[in-house]
Formats: structure tokens, sequence, C-alpha cells
């Protein structure tokens, strides 16, 4: 057994146990005095676990003042901290701008622990890479203010552009969630200017306000029934439901991506696969569509069929002029 297996089975000897003689965690490690003796120290000095010798019962204990959910580094495997390190890469490279600095400390206090267990260094940076798309620039300091007024529930002021009808207009909103989409960032919020939910790309957001007014409190059930229902960023209430077959070549993939949480997937005795969805706006749906070119079929709405033929022909104009 390892010797960062041997600190790791500590955790489990000590498991719903109150004290345990030298003796037997000795057997259980099948481990020398003097190797029980290096392992109670380097717990105690190099991983801050509380262990206590109790002469009044005759064995090791953990102070009953820390709770095993305080204890660091050791109640980690060596895979744990691996994965653990991993996800902070990722997170580091989702946004760096705006959580390196966060996550700088997390980092450091895992290499740390590995360090601690007596393994070398792994270089992250080589192993793990997320390529993002069509990433738009985020103004950190615009993300951090909203990102602090939803964690303590305060409303906001903001200036944002509508992309689609090129208006500009402050609102007074309630920050509900942020949301993290296809590489870019968005504000489900309560706009108090409609009375209703709207989203809002936080990088559309020119200019920010912190209010002295406590945010309107929203269910995630209520925030759901109306953000979440339709397909993609564009979601509402009033939904429809799209039927699109993919070619047999196509379905290999398809039909092992999730489009929808609520989505329905069949297969058509030819191998084509048949997605059905729900969407309240067909804009980012259309594009969707159009990625696929003579792989997909719009089976159903008519209304949607007809938007992407249209869609196409525009496309193909603008190729033959």
């Amino acid at each position: 057994m390892s010797e960062v297996a041997r600190l790791y089975r500590y955790k489990s000897l000590f498991s719903g146990r109150t004290v345990i003689s030298a003796a037997e965690l000795q057997a259980e490690l099948e481990i020398s005095p003097a190797t029980f003796k290096r392992d109670i120290a380097k717990l105690r000095d190099q991983l801050n676990v509380p262990i206590v010798f109790d002469r009044s019962l005759g064995g090791y204990r953990i102070n009953p003042s820390q709770t095993v959910n305080e204890l660091p580094g050791l109640w980690f495997s060596h895979d744990e901290l691996l994965a653990l390190l991993s996800i902070e890469h990722l997170l580091s490279q989702l946004e760096p701008t705006v959580l390196a600095s966060t996550l700088k400390p997390i980092q450091h206090r895992l290499l740390q622990l590995l360090n601690e267990l007596g393994l070398a260094n792994q270089s992250f940076g080589k192993k793990i890479l997320l390529l993002q798309s069509k990433k738009r620039t985020l103004p950190p300091k615009i993300f951090e203010s909203i990102a602090a007024a939803t964690m303590t529930g305060k409303r906001i002021n903001i200036l944002h552009r509508n992309r689609h009808n090129c208006v500009t207009a402050e609102r007074e909103v309630s920050p509900l969630r942020l949301v993290h989409y296809r590489d870019n960032w968005y504000l489900d919020a309560w706009c108090h200017l409609r009375e209703n939910f709207r989203s809002f790309s936080i990088d559309a957001i020119e200019k920010f306000e912190l209010l002295n007014k406590d945010a309107v409190e929203v269910s995630k059930e209520s925030l759901d029934a109306v953000m979440g229902v339709g397909y993609g960023i564009f979601s509402g209430t009033t939904t429809n439901w799209a039927t699109l077959k993919f070619s047999p070549k196509r379905s290999q993939w398809v039909s092992r991506e999730v489009w929808h949480p609520h989505q329905k997937t069949s297969v058509d005795p030819d191998g084509s696969f048949v997605l059905k969805i729900p969407y309240s706006d067909d804009r980012e749906l259309i594009g969707d569509i159009m990625r696929f070119g003579p792989e997909v079929e719009v089976v159903a709405p008519q209304s949607l069929k007809s938007k992407v033929h249209s869609t196409l022909l525009a496309a193909l104009g603008s190729f033959v002029r």
C-alpha cells in the first residue's frame, strides 16, 4: 500500500469509531510502530488533522471540536484531488479575466495538498484545453458587480443594448441567476420596467448601478417555468414543438446530444433520428437547424419549416448576386 493510500485509509478507520488503539491501527494498516509514528506526525503536522491521544480511553481519536467536514487534504484521495484540480483549471479557462483571481487561492491550496501527499505537481495547463467558440468580450467589473448583486439579493439599474432592435434602455431589475450558455454569460432577472422575466446578455450591459433595494424573491420553479421552457436562450411560457428528422449518417452524433431537458426522441426504421423539442422563439433554433444543411428535415410545424426555407433562399441569394 502506498503512503498516499495508507494515509487516506485512516479516514475510514476513524469513521464511526470514537477511539482506536495504536495496536489496532497498526494491525489494520499492516505497518510497523515506526511507520505508525511517522504517519501520526505527518497527519498532525503537515495535513493539520486533529488526531489526539486520549489516555483515559487508551487510544487515538479525532478532536471533537473539529468535524470531519473541516478536515483538509487527508479526506481527499489522490484521484479526488486531481479531479478537483481539473475542475478548477476548467473554470479558470471558462472566463479567466473574471474568475482567475478568485480561483487562484483554491488552485494554490489544491496543489499544496498534492505536494503534502507526496505527489508531483501536475501540469494541468498542458493536459486540459477548453476550446471556446464565439465568446464575446465581457467587462470584468460589470460581471463581478452583477454577480455580487445576484448573490446578495440586491436590485440594480442597468443600461442594456438590445442587439435585435438596436435600442438601448435603462432598466431597474432584480437579478435572479447567472447563466453561462454557449461560452457567454446571461442574467436572468425580473424587469421592473416590463414587470416580467427577462434575460440580458451581460456583455451588452453598458452601465451598472447597485441600488439599496432588496431584489424580489422568485422561486426556482417559477423562474424555470418561464425561462427554462423554450429552446435555448430564447425562452418563454408560450411554446411550440419542433420535429426534426436527421439523416442516418448524422444520427450517430445527434442521437447523443441533449438539445433540451424535455426533448423527445425516436429512431425510424431507416435509421433516421427524430428529435422533438419545445421552443418559444425560433431565431436560435433556425440557426442550429441550418448548421446541418441537407442532413436535417423540418417535419413540423409548418411555420418553422417555411421560415427555414425562406432563410435558406435568402442565404443562397447572397451568394449568387
